[in-house]
């Protein structure tokens, strides 16, 4: 369920500036035939990593692999600021215009100023207030040393997950490109409904009544209200992403997880299903 660099390609026109990727439940896109592209092209690749800190491509952390990489430290990601992000680039130039961005458009910020005794700034650029607060970082920067014991975790929980679906019919486990190690910040699962007796919803309302909590990620953009009545949608133009929403169910995924939550996961889907299959 990433993007597929040959619709990347065909879709190309004079007007593409910068091609803008998303890292799906922790899952790295495919970078480096990606960046291909976009050098080829002379194109900016603008990475959506919220759900893929810590994520390997080919070997390489996901974050210094594209023009820019944005990272979310929601409190349900891998490690928190309680709200706010990240952007990480390798382009000096674009890391200032970055820092400007974020701090009005301003030249320079109060402790620059302060080091260096002048009380003088400009504004240079249209720029707004997207700067984390001291005590967010403080609490980021702190966590930043838990975060490749939570990564472990996670994948431990993945690894038995695919194990334990492997083989359950009207269950499709999420696959892995064999040069991605994901960070699985969440683990969807796709229901074959041709094997089944219930749709989504059905199974979705079964699993809750096991007291799992599962959930959906995500509904299609174009299918929001907003979407269909400003520009038009009404479904059926973004098929693949359609059929995926109607079949998908995320498990729960996070570190904090037990042994035993793990087995409750499995064995009440593994109920679930065999109470709906054919």
């Amino acid at each position: 369920m990433l993007i597929d660099p040959a619709e990347i390609e065909r879709n190309i026109t004079p007007r593409t500036r910068a091609l803008v990727v998303v890292d799906y439940a922790g899952q790295p896109v495919a970078l480096r035939q990606i960046t291909d592209l976009a050098e080829k092209h002379g194109l900016a690749v603008i990475e959506d990593a919220c759900h893929a800190l810590g994520a390997r491509s080919e070997g390489r952390r996901v974050g210094g692999l594209s023009t820019l990489t944005a990272f979310s430290f929601h409190p349900v990601k891998h490690i928190t600021t309680a709200e706010g992000g990240m952007v990480t680039t390798n382009n000096a130039a674009l890391a200032e215009t970055l820092r400007r961005f974020r701090n009005h458009g301003i030249s320079s910020d109060a402790r620059q100023r302060q080091s260096a005794g002048q009380w003088h700034y400009e504004m240079v650029l249209l720029g707004f207030n997207y700067r984390l607060t001291d005590i967010a970082c403080a609490l980021g920067i702190s966590q930043l040393k838990k975060l490749e014991a939570n990564l472990a975790r996670r994948r431990e929980i993945a690894t038995r997950y695919a194990a334990a679906f492997r083989d359950l019919p009207g269950v499709a486990p999420p696959g892995v490109r064999r040069e991605a190690n994901p960070a699985w910040h969440l683990y969807p699962i796709r229901l074959d409904l041709a094997q089944l007796t219930a749709g989504r919803g059905q199974v979705f309302r079964a699993l809750r009544a096991e007291n799992i909590g599962v959930n959906v990620h995500y509904i299609p953009v174009h299918c929001h209200p907003y979407y269909r009545d400003r520009f038009g949608y009404r479904g059926g133009e973004y098929p693949i992403a359609e059929d995926a929403y109607e079949r998908l169910i995320s498990l729960p995924m996070f570190h904090g997880m037990s042994d035993g939550d793990i087995e409750d996961v499995i064995r009440g889907l593994r109920k679930v299903i065999f109470h709906f299959a054919k």
